[in-house]
């Protein structure tokens, strides 16, 4: 199981949350502030981040902002003073995961974590499959690029050949090579491989 970061400026909270968590068996790691998260930590590597949204230096909110352009973030979860709950409600619009008020119930928080370590395990497994993906496709030379797009629009090896004015047997090189790399046996294959990626994000 991947560790809980906690990132609160309070170290008694940080300590109060690694003793609840160790109940459960659930490692955590406690960050005295946002800039000490960033600084030694990759979100990626935690299944769920606990943040106080207000903290000296940088807010939990101007981190979560920071966060967000990582390739991966586990579930979020702010913990926020009364006075901080509309900015709490505005991080979930922008796709934080939920926030607790202090003082907040232990057990609705070890309920709350605990679903969000299932969301990681989720939502985790599918970005390293969308990355896997990603690795594969970036090993593809320009030209099997161009032959692969021909391919996904339909078209047999003689149609290739014309539109990219290349031979048919140069054609079933790159068609072997795509496949080899993409790890299909067949044009089935792989036009469900790649029914839903985003060419721009992977750069093809």
């Amino acid at each position: 199981m991947r560790p809980i970061a906690i990132i609160d400026d309070d170290i008694a909270v940080r300590d109060s949350l690694a003793m609840l968590f160790e109940t459960r068996h659930w490692p955590s790691l406690g960050f005295e502030s946002a800039e000490d998260f960033l600084g030694a930590a990759n979100p990626a590597d935690f299944g769920c981040l606990v943040v106080d949204v207000r903290m000296t230096g940088m807010t939990g909110l101007e981190l979560f902002a920071e966060l967000k352009t990582a390739s991966y973030l586990p579930p979020v979860l702010f913990l926020t003073g009364h006075g901080d709950v509309p900015m709490a409600v505005a991080a979930i619009k922008d796709g934080a995961a939920d926030f607790l008020e202090k003082p907040f119930d232990h057990r609705v928080l070890v309920s709350k974590v605990e679903q969000y370590l299932e969301t990681d395990r989720i939502e985790r497994g599918d970005w390293e499959v969308r990355q896997h993906l990603a690795e594969r496709l970036s090993s593809l030379t320009p030209r099997e690029r161009d032959v692969l797009r021909e391919l996904l629009v339909g078209r047999l090896n003689k149609q290739i050949a014309d539109v990219l004015d290349i031979s048919i047997k140069t054609v079933e090189v790159h068609r072997a090579r795509i496949y080899s790399k993409l790890r299909v046996r067949s044009g089935v294959e792989l036009a469900a491989l790649l029914r839903d990626v985003d060419w721009e994000k992977v750069g093809a």
